[in-house]
C-alpha cells in the first residue's frame, strides 16, 4: 500500500493484486479508481487472469513490481516440511517468473520499461534455519540480473531491491527480542519502515530517474549490508 501510494502521487495509474481480502478492501478504499484483483502469484491461472484484466485497465504496462512473497517456515533442514519448501519458492521466486512472463510482452509493446524484483538481506547471506526463504531470495538476484542482460536490447531494465528488516505485517510474529537483536545489527541504530524503501521503488520504476540502470540489487536495510 505504501509504494501504491507514493506511485499514485507521481502520477502512475495502478493495478494491484493480493490473497488477502482484507488488504484488497483497505486498497480500494485508499485507490477507488485504481484495478486490483484476488490473485495468488504462484498460480498460473490467477497470474493470467490478473495480467487480462489489467491489460484490460491499463491499456497497456510501463512498469511491473514483484513485491509479493511469504516467510516460509524457520527450522532445521531435516524439520522443513516439502510442502512448505515448494510453497516459499513458488510464491517468492516462482511467482516474479510467472508475472514477468506476462508483463513482457506489454512492456514490449510500450517500447521498453522497467521492472522491479523484491529480494531481501536473506538474498545476500544465508540464514540458518531459514534455507528456503534465502534460497528463494538468492535466486530473485539471479533471475533479476539475468533477465537485465536478456531484456536489455528491448529497452526493458531489471533491477532489485534487498531490504533489510522494514517494520510491516510481515514481522508480526517476531519477538521483541528478534527485533532488538536485529536493531543492533543496523548502523543507523533502528529499523526500517515502509515509507523509507518506496522511495527506492519509485526511482527504479521510473525511466526518468533511473532510466541507465539496470541489473543492480539496492540495499534499504539501513546499512545492515554494504557489500
Amino acid at each position: 500500500l505504501a509504494v501504491a501510494e507514493r506511485l499514485r502521487r507521481h502520477g502512475a495509474r495502478l493495478f494491484i493484486c493480493d490473497v488477502a481480502d482484507s488488504v484488497l478492501d483497505a486498497f480500494a478504499e485508499a485507490f477507488p479508481d485504481a484495478g486490483w484483483i484476488k490473485a495468488d502469484v504462484a498460480n498460473d491461472d490467477d497470474v493470467d487472469r490478473m495480467f487480462d484484466a489489467a491489460g484490460e485497465a491499463l491499456g497497456g504496462l510501463d512498469a511491473l513490481i514483484n513485491n509479493a512473497g511469504i516467510a516460509g517456515p524457520t527450522g532445521g533442514v531435516e524439520a522443513i516440511d516439502p510442502a512448505d519448501w515448494r510453497r516459499t519458492i513458488d510464491v517468492c521466486l516462482t511467482g516474479q517468473f510467472l508475472c514477468t512472463r506476462r508483463a513482457v510482452p506489454m512492456l514490449k509493446a510500450a517500447g521498453g520499461g522497467s521492472i522491479v524484483n523484491l529480494s531481501s538481506a536473506a538474498g545476500r547471506h544465508g540464514y540458518a534455519f531459514r534455507t528456503p526463504y534465502s534460497s528463494a531470495k538468492f535466486g530473485v538476484i539471479g533471475f533479476t540480473q539475468s533477465l537485465a542482460k536478456e531484456l536489455g536490447p528491448d529497452n526493458i531494465r531489471v533491477n532489485g531491491i534487498s531490504p533489510g528488516v522494514i517494520l510491516t505485517p510481515f514481522h508480526d510474529g517476531k519477538t521483541q527480542e528478534w527485533l532488538e537483536m536485529m536493531r543492533k545489527m543496523v548502523p543507523l541504530g533502528r529499523l526500517g519502515t515502509p515509507e523509507e524503501c518506496v522511495g527506492t521503488f519509485l526511482y527504479l520504476a521510473s525511466s526518468e530517474m533511473s532510466g541507465y540502470i539496470t541489473g543492480q540489487v539496492i540495499e534499504v536495510s539501513g546499512g545492515q549490508l554494504m557489500p
